[in-house]
């Protein structure tokens, strides 16, 4: 499957072939919904934390004699109905983490991939570089492409110097995320209006991604 390839001027310069297996499959849109359930939970510290009525400060005396005062019986003032008593059935720390297998993590990162394609919504640049670290330079890359005022995720494909110039460079702009190609989740992709991908990242997408994949490469899969 070939799509169209530009240059960082935002000019036509060729075409790209890029995996049918990655880019051209049908969306499987429970796996995705159930990748970002997994991506969301996983987030959660899980660090809330609420007194039982025998962690709060106060006296084990009763406060008054169970008969004969006409009133309700109390046993504790440290009680849920008291003021600062206890909780009842409060939230305590816990790990709200969850589990799916690798195979659906890919089928979900790929079904991502392939609707954004599906709906013209991944530019492929033949190269991304920069000098050196400056907004100005990426801000004028956005607009050549048409992304100035859209969420952009440009996907990387390693920290290399010059791919640093390149996150330094969109770092101030809270529109644009970089993102390492080995990291790509389907939140990520579905929270981006855009995707800019240059052919190297491509490359090492389809390395992890493709349809012959045997090996698991060291990734942020949440």
């Amino acid at each position: 499957m070939q799509a169209t390839l530009y240059n960082q001027a935002g000019e036509q310069v060729g075409a790209i072939e890029v995996s049918d297996y990655i880019f051209g499959i049908e969306p499987n849109v429970a796996v995705m919904h159930q990748y970002v359930v997994m991506q969301n939970a996983n987030a959660r510290l899980g660090t809330h934390n609420t007194r039982g009525r025998g962690e709060v400060k106060g006296s084990t005396r009763k406060l008054y004699r169970q008969k004969g005062t006409g009133r309700a019986r109390q046993g504790s003032i440290r009680a849920p109905h008291h003021k600062g008593g206890g909780v009842a059935h409060g939230p305590h720390p816990r790990s709200y983490r969850l589990a799916m297998p690798r195979k659906m993590r890919r089928l979900g990162v790929r079904s991502a991939l392939s609707a954004k394609f599906a709906a013209d919504q991944i530019r492929f640049v033949d190269e991304l570089t920069f000098e050196r670290p400056r907004t100005k330079d990426f801000i004028a890359f956005l607009k050549a492409h048409g992304l100035a005022d859209k969420k952009t995720l440009v996907v990387i494909d390693s920290k290399s110097p010059a791919n640093e110039n390149l996150r330094r460079s969109a770092n101030n702009l809270p529109q644009v995320k970089t993102l390492l190609a080995h990291y790509l989740n389907v939140r990520d992709l579905l929270v981006y209006d855009h995707i800019v991908m240059p052919k190297a990242a491509v490359e090492v997408v389809e390395s992890y991604l493709g349809e012959r994949t045997r090996v698991a490469t060291p990734a942020q899969e949440e």
